[in-house]
């Protein structure tokens, strides 16, 4: 890229941005505009502070307490570019956000959760699922951005709606009320809003809604229904009219709305004022007693007269759901249930899931297997409410936790890995600060406002006027000495012992901001909180610094969080690194260039040609041996205490190799089920389900921690690493793996720790004509078949599209013209072409996604089909996970142009990295919809245009109202034209079309 494009796109990435850029997360957004780095080094800069200094002209810095933001230098030429974007609406993503890691992170929440109720939109209530989950919202559930395997998520709004003024206790006639109300019922039979109840009764009555009445109207059944949510606001609220008797549930299961999508009644105007509602699930299929299948055709058989299950049993089930709250598979209760607790699983619970409804949900997710259910334990209330109280007192209201799921936050200090002091940068919190303490400079510059604090006592709240400036801050009074006095700055996290008299009185104006400075505890390192060694590197990496924090458990206090450093190439876990301060070197075997090894063990090779040894040593010997005993003590153990129910990216726990347990590093995480790990000891790297992991038994966490990984990262000399043949890897792991004959010469030592290597497979000579380097490097093991081209069809080639034809998945049912579906937006490039997906199907495609980790993740060194052909449909290998694509060319290079059919990129992949897409991932319709903007006239849509479009509807949850479908055969064919409606603001509700209405003069209309 020129200098001048990449100035081009850094323009581009701050104006999109009218709040600015933090720049710890610059290099991510401009990544992900662009999909490579600002080059700062390569350009001959220290930094990336110093390059951005250095180009005034196209970005303009300011520090905002302790955050150098990044804002577009505003020239003649862009200053319309500006005004645009200031016109714009605030993004709701924090500013501490960077896209970047976000793309690498996983999120919490389940792989197989499903929303529990559909997007708001207006005057419409949500079609609920029919399931009941411990995630509900006050206002719309909105998913996170989809990462490296799209994880679903909810962000959970604490915004209450407003409560009409009409809404006040006083008299009024029951009997009146209650038929005015029917007669509005009878008018929407579908429901409303409670908090539109009073005035829609206005309107219709021309008369208030007593406030009394809707207290009372919970009791009125026989008049309505009232939906409660896990919130108890009562704005909130859904009223119904009086649903029929529901059916026993003994006697007949629960089902689902038949109807995928909700049809609606649409004004001829194309911004109508209302979308009606059709009728929603009754409230009672809510409760979490109650079961519903997601697929209405084959509900769960519930027998009559079935065998309760024992009450030990019984417990033992809650036990293991309540370790996995996101879910748990079926099919493996048998086997973890022995494991876990040593005795026979009972019989005849998964051929009849109804015996378990009392004690958990159920949820098929794979439409095409029935044996595969998902079980969900019970219920609980979300705590946090968007936020935990963290540190209050009775005057001032508790801090939340942000919403966002890698908020920035400064560390301010590390006593011990369980107690961190950080604040959390942004809206709300930062920025919130600086203007609180900026009005309290200039109250406090005023002499009448000094008033001392006449006798302070501990715990007092008293106003400090910073040394030396003008600052004034909020303190609290820890000690009192005679003339002096210890306080705690309690928005910034530090203490200090000062004069009696530099203690003024706070006004209770300056009381209704939480405290600013927070305590957290980092994931993975409770046992060695006080190690010497992991404070060190923590103090080092960390205090002082901005960094990015990933929230574990929300309702621990205090919160478990990973810390990340961003400010490089790749990311840093800080919690990996400290935990790393604890190895003992001197249990590793030194490597030295031209030294000869022997009894050496390569434990794996892989398709690039690089291979991982162990070495004799220490650590080998001392690792054996407490696996050893880890083995005993798993045997005897009865509880479900060692299985992983919080996993995170860097977790170091046990998992199987082999038969024996081994240990493992967290890699990488598709949802909350499967996940990607990494036999450290033995450099193999697996895809694995969460039930699959177990917990170092604490009294054996200190010693395996202090030993090294054990697994050495080598390469064969005269040998390049990079796609070997599938001959060559087979060949190399027949003759060395597994072997502890072997021995190794080294020849060179790589800064990023690969080491160059001479191998043998005897003890005899170290001629480097006796290696294994030399007998491949002078064998046929090289010779590749050459690249396919495009060019005319072969008969295999028709065979296999006429089979694919044959096997692709039922066409995806779309809404009809004036309906509405709620969507997710995967894709924006303008409002000529981006990509939906449907909001109410997404968790059955995380379900999926991580069944292909599963499966060809296993089969990776498989050589994939030798003829791949453009318009076939296979499974690809992008980022990690497994996605189902569409052969756009097989390019000459060996890469292959994929277009991802359930998300709508483009990709260039290697053709190795293609496998067979079989029948079973075949069964669920293709989520990705190619989609037009209606409302506005298809032209050349300008950059600017292009970028504030995608700043409001990319990757957010929105409300998609029809205007037509255009039909095709293949399902990647078909297209919508729609109008998009973003319903998260609880005010008002913005159409996309109206926006983009304020780009005339960025238009030009396509010849």
């Amino acid at each position: 890229m020129s200098d001048d494009l990449m100035k081009k796109m850094l323009r581009a990435v701050l104006q999109a941005n009218k709040n600015g850029v933090s720049i710890t997360r610059l290099q991510g957004e401009y990544r992900s505009l662009t999909g490579e780095f600002i080059p700062d080094r390569k350009l001959g800069y220290p930094s990336l502070e110093c390059f951005l200094r250095s180009i005034p002209s196209v970005v303009r810095m300011e520090n905002r307490m302790g955050e150098i933001m990044c804002f577009a230098a505003v020239c003649q030429e862009t200053a319309h570019i500006a005004q645009l974007v200031a016109r714009q609406k605030s993004s709701k993503r924090a500013p501490g956000r960077s896209q970047m890691l976000n793309c690498r992170m996983r999120s919490k929440l389940a792989s197989n959760f499903k929303p529990r109720t559909s997007l708001r939109q207006p005057d419409r209530a949500p079609v609920r699922s029919g399931w009941s989950q411990p995630y509900s919202s006050m206002g719309p559930s909105r998913p996170r951005t989809l990462s490296s395997f799209p994880a679903l998520s909810i962000t959970i709004s604490n915004v209450p709606r407003p409560t009409p003024k009409a809404l006040q206790p006083g008299d009024y006639n029951p009997q009146v009320v209650q038929n005015r109300i029917s007669e509005v019922l009878k008018k929407y039979c579908s429901g409303l809003w409670l908090s539109k109840l009073p005035s829609v009764y206005r309107d219709m009555h021309k008369q208030d809604l007593p406030g009394q009445a809707v207290i009372d109207m919970e009791n009125w059944t026989h008049i309505c229904l009232v939906e409660k949510p896990v919130s108890t606001n009562r704005a909130d609220r859904l009223v119904y009219p009086p649903q029929s008797k529901p059916p026993s549930l003994a006697l007949s299961p629960v089902k689902p709305p038949t109807a995928p999508y909700t049809s609606t009644t649409t004004p001829t105007s194309p911004t109508p004022p209302s979308l009606i509602p059709t009728s929603p699930t009754p409230p009672f299929l809510t409760s979490p007693t109650r079961m519903a299948s997601p697929t209405p055709t084959t509900p769960i058989p519930l027998s009559p007269t079935a065998v309760s299950i024992p009450k030990e049993a019984r417990l033992r089930l809650k036990e293991l759901l309540s370790k996995y709250s996101h879910g748990l598979w079926a099919h493996a209760l048998p086997k973890l249930y022995q494991e876990t607790f040593k005795v026979p699983f009972p019989e005849d619970i998964l051929s009849n899931l109804s015996l378990l409804l009392d004690i958990c949900t159920v949820e098929y997710p794979m439409a095409d297997n029935k044996m595969k259910a998902i079980l969900y334990g019970p219920t609980t209330e979300y705590k946090a409410k968007v936020g935990l109280p963290l540190n209050s007192t009775p005057m001032v209201p508790p801090l939340l936790l942000p919403k966002e799921e890698f908020p920035s936050v400064l560390v301010v200090e590390a006593r011990s890995t369980d107690q961190v002091i950080l604040r959390y940068i942004g809206e709300g919190y930062s920025q919130a600060l600086e203007t609180m303490e900026e009005s309290m400079s200039t109250v406090y510059s005023q002499l009448s406002a000094q008033r001392l604090l006449p006798f302070p006592s501990a715990g007092e709240l008293a106003a400090v006027k910073v040394e030396g400036g003008e600052e004034v801050v909020r303190a609290q009074v820890c000690e009192v000495m005679t003339d002096k006095v210890t306080v705690y700055y309690v928005d910034h996290g530090f203490s200090e012992v000062l004069s009696r008299t530099k203690l003024l009185e706070l006004q209770k104006d300056f009381l209704k901001l939480p405290f600013q400075a927070t305590t957290c505890t980092l994931a993975g390192l409770e046992q060695f909180s006080s190690e010497l060694s992991v404070l060190q590197t923590l103090e080092s990496l960390a205090v002082g610094k901005i960094l990015l924090v990933e929230l574990l458990q929300h309702d621990a206090d205090p919160p478990q969080v990973v810390l990340y450093d961003t400010s490089h190439d790749d990311e840093v876990n800080i919690n990996v690194v400290c935990l790393k301060a604890l190895q003992d070197k001197a249990m590793e075997n030194p490597l030295q260039v031209n030294s000869t090894y022997m009894n050496v063990s390569v434990t794996n090779v892989c398709s690039d040609g690089t291979i991982f040894c162990q070495l004799p040593s220490r650590g080998r010997v001392k690792l054996n041996e407490i696996l050893d005993k880890i083995e005993a003590f798993f045997i005897t153990q009865v509880t479900s205490e060692s299985l992983v129910s919080t996993p995170f990216c860097g977790k170091c726990c046990l998992a199987r190799y082999k038969g024996r347990w081994s240990r493992v590093e967290i890699t990488n995480l598709h949802g909350s089920r499967v996940l990607d790990i990494k036999f450290v000891d033995l450099g193999v790297p697996a895809s694995v389900e969460v039930i699959e992991l177990r917990e170092i038994p604490p009294s054996f966490l200190h010693e395996l921690m202090v030993i090294p990984p054990q697994a050495i990262k080598c390469c064969l000399v005269e040998l390049e690493v990079g796609v070997w043949t599938p001959e060559a890897v087979l060949w190399l792991r027949g003759a060395v793996l597994n072997s502890m004959d072997c021995s190794m010469k080294i020849s060179r030592l790589d800064e990023d720790k690969l080491v160059h290597i001479y191998l043998f497979t005897s003890k005899g000579s170290q001629d480097v004509t006796n290696s294994v380097n030399h007998q491949m490097a002078t064998s046929d093991l090289w010779k590749q078949p050459g690249p396919q081209k495009d060019g005319l069809p072969t008969l295999s080639f028709l065979d296999s599209v006429v089979a694919n034809m044959l096997v692709l998945p039922p066409l995806l049912e779309l809404p009809q013209a004036g309906q509405n579906m709620d969507v997710y937006v995967s894709v924006a490039c303008h409002p000529g072409h981006f990509v939906l997906q449907p909001w109410q199907d997404l968790y059955k495609l995380v379900v999926l996604m991580g069944e292909m980790v599963l499966y060809y993740n296993q089969r990776e060194e498989t050589p994939g089909p030798g003829d791949v052909q453009k318009g076939e449909v296979y499974a690809a290998k992008v980022d990690h996970n497994w996605h189902r694509v569409l052969v756009n060319r097989v390019l000459s290079s060996g890469l292959v142009s994929v277009y991802e059919l359930d998300y709508g990129k483009h990709e260039l992949v290697s053709c190795t990295l293609l496998q067979p897409l079989i029948e079973s991932f075949r069964q669920l319709p293709f989520q990705g919809i190619t989609a037009q903007l209606a409302g506005v006239e298809q032209c050349v849509w300008s950059e600017a245009a292009s970028i504030v479009f995608r700043n409001h509807i990319e990757k957010k949850p929105l409300v998609a109202q029809v205007e037509c479908v255009v039909e095709a055969e293949l399902p990647w064919d078909r297209k919508m034209i729609v109008y998009l409606v973003d319903t998260s603001r609880e005010e008002t509700d913005i159409w996309v079309h109206n926006i983009m209405a304020d780009f005339p003069e960025e238009q030009s209309t396509a010849a």
